[in-house]
């Protein structure tokens, strides 16, 4: 594994699932982890969870802020914006 490897952890529930589909999404580099009470999601270098991509998934206005309700651990430097939560590890 490098070492400017990233991680997000969320809770694998109703609320987080359309989080984590557009995580997906948005960065096709990242490996999911599906495990009965999470999702691990893991990427070289950089994972951002963009607000529009959520918006479109849920149907409603989403602040980035909102991820704070299902996340259960990150790894990486963490960058909040109005657009984007954005983990990312620089060498």
């Amino acid at each position: 594994m490098s070492n400017n490897r990233v991680y997000i952890a969320l809770q694998n529930n109703e609320d987080a699932r359309p989080i984590i589909e557009a995580i997906e999404a948005d960065n096709p580099h990242a490996t999911v982890t599906h495990f009965p009470a999470m999702v691990k999601i893991d990427a070289d270098g950089r994972i951002e969870v963009r607000r529009a991509s959520v918006e479109a998934l849920i149907g409603r206005a989403w602040d980035p802020q909102e991820i704070h309700l299902s996340l259960v651990s990150i790894s990486g430097n963490v960058d909040e914006t109005d657009e984007a939560f954005i983990l990312e590890r620089h060498n």
